[in-house]
């Protein structure tokens, strides 16, 4: 049985798994007696598994097939494309006051983790609904654990390139003289391992939430939420939740997963000193994490200087905590804003740009990781370059640090860093442009772009001198904005490894 599940694509495979989903939204509205969402989702979960299994029959007798890394990142951007087509179908049909275009956006939103929702009011949809959009975000973020160590790794591509001996979107050498299993068995491997984690991870802090004060539904989508870096919400909100300051201390700690893949896994390690202590993502973060908040911190302190009031200090508190919160959140391009970033600005006089948080997102989180943007790895590589350049101004004949490692990362990695900022930015400027095309203001397409392409969707909202709202937009537009939810999800370089022909042998 299971070797002949690895004989199928595995789109089909995400496919079925999609179609068995679609039972725990069924389920959860049959419990709450709403037969009409409960019988949309189990007919289109039915008719998606009877239609996969039909496939899959037909496409078994080639024997021949064998799974391939580049047919694997082929199935990944099917995924990402064509999959919310079939996860919009029970959706659209359950909330019945929607257009399909609005739902399938909803579900790419999910899906790429991102979550921008078109629904700004969370009273419009049922909670089953809202089950719905974080389950699929969180099935969204397993499938990138999974892929990054037993696709992208492969080939070289989502921030592994920067450490790697081959070009990006190719196989490196293999030395051994051991045959590497094949691609099927490496994604098995890996999601064997790293799903029960992904799901235990999930459970300790639902209940945790719970425990805090939180609805079970609410604490779930949250949890599944955080884990995903997704920032859906079923209240709108961290600050609509019943678990407080508490509940973002416990999502505070957990957020930490997106700075590096070493807070779980070792299968993607690069660095050759193990441990978290020597990881330059996670250390790059952490001081991200202190000194942004801090440099807030004592801007609001000036500005408070003037303003008279007897609780300076619980204050100053809690806007030290807001900021804290608020950076690691973007940073992780989860979007979750604590509910008392709001009080800096009040206590100090001093607005806080959303500038900052649109830096952050597109600074971004770990390698291999849920977090979107241009990748902690990336930010260091440019660094070291940049710091051996200064070294060089002064001392001419110096000669850098010793090893292959840190000079492949100074030099090729830098190079290929550089090689993606530039996309990433020829990236940002089209799309902001097309934005621009279908009627949205410069101001507006930039935060949309950002937002896209880094994969943090609450940026729309609290980035934006005055708030966009998504259904407002052109249809054309909409769809601008999906497919770079998908490049930022994907990566630019993943895109172009697609493009070339000269992958595609066999």
């Amino acid at each position: 049985m299971i070797a002949h599940l690895a004989r199928l694509p595995l789109f089909l495979i995400l496919a079925a798994i999609a179609s068995l989903s679609m039972m725990v939204p069924a389920l959860h509205a049959l419990l709450n007696e709403d037969h009409t969402i409960a019988r949309s989702f189990l007919y289109w979960g039915l008719i998606g598994f009877v239609l996969i299994g039909l496939v899959g029959l037909a496409i078994s007798a080639n024997r021949e097939r064998r799974s391939s890394d580049l047919a694997n990142l082929l199935s990944l951007f099917m995924t990402f494309t064509l999959l919310p087509v079939f996860l919009a179908l029970p959706f659209q049909e359950a909330l019945g006051t929607t257009s399909f275009l609005n739902a399938y956006v909803e579900m790419v939103s999910s899906l790429t983790t991102t979550g921008a929702t078109l629904f700004a009011d969370p009273s419009r949809l049922a909670d089953s609904l809202h089950l719905w959009r974080g389950l699929v975000g969180w099935m969204g973020g397993l499938l990138m654990w999974v892929a990054a160590s037993a696709v992208l790794a492969q080939l070289n591509l989502g921030g592994f390139e920067v450490t790697a001996t081959a070009e990006p979107g190719q196989e490196g050498a293999r030395f051994d003289r051991f045959e590497r299993a094949n691609a099927a068995k490496r994604l098995g491997r890996a999601a064997a391992t790293l799903a029960h984690v992904y799901a235990g991870l999930t459970m300790v802090l639902w209940l945790c939430l719970v425990v805090g004060g939180d609805r079970p539904l609410v604490g779930l989508v949250h949890a599944m939420s955080t884990m995903a870096t997704s920032g859906i919400s079923p209240v709108g909100g961290l600050a609509e939740a019943r678990s407080g300051v508490a509940g973002e201390m416990v999502i505070f700690l957990f957020l930490s997963f997106a700075l590096s893949r070493l807070t779980f896994s070792s299968d993607t390690m690069t660095q050759a000193r193990p441990g978290l202590i020597h990881d330059p993502e996670f250390r790059l973060g952490g001081a991200l994490v202190l000194g942004v908040p801090l440099l807030l911190f004592l801007r609001h302190w000036i500005g408070a200087l003037d303003v008279s009031g007897d609780e300076n200090l619980g204050n100053a508190l809690r806007a030290l905590w807001g900021a804290a919160f608020s950076v690691l959140s973007f940073l992780s391009t989860t979007g979750f804003e604590s509910a008392h970033w709001d009080v800096a600005q009040g206590w100090s006089g001093l607005r806080t740009p959303g500038l900052i948080l649109m830096g952050l997102a597109l600074v971004g989180g770990g390698v291999a990781t849920t977090a979107g943007g241009v990748k902690l790895l990336r930010v260091y590589t440019l660094y070291l370059a940049g710091q051996r350049e200064m070294e060089r101004l002064v001392h001419p004949n110096s000669v850098g640090r010793a090893g292959a490692r840190s000079r492949r990362i100074r030099r090729q990695g830098a190079f290929v860093a550089w090689i993606f900022f530039m996309l990433f930015a020829l990236s940002l400027s089209l799309v902001t442009v097309l934005f621009s095309w279908f009627g949205i203001d410069f101001e507006n397409a930039v935060v949309l772009a950002i937002a896209a392409l880094s994969t943090t969707g609450p940026l729309i909202t609290v980035a934006a001198e005055v708030p966009l709202t998504l259904t407002e937009i052109a249809p054309l537009a909409k769809l601008v904005l999906a497919m770079a939810m998908v490049v930022g999800r994907l990566e630019t370089l993943a895109i172009i490894a697609l493009l070339n022909p000269g992958l595609w042998r066999t």
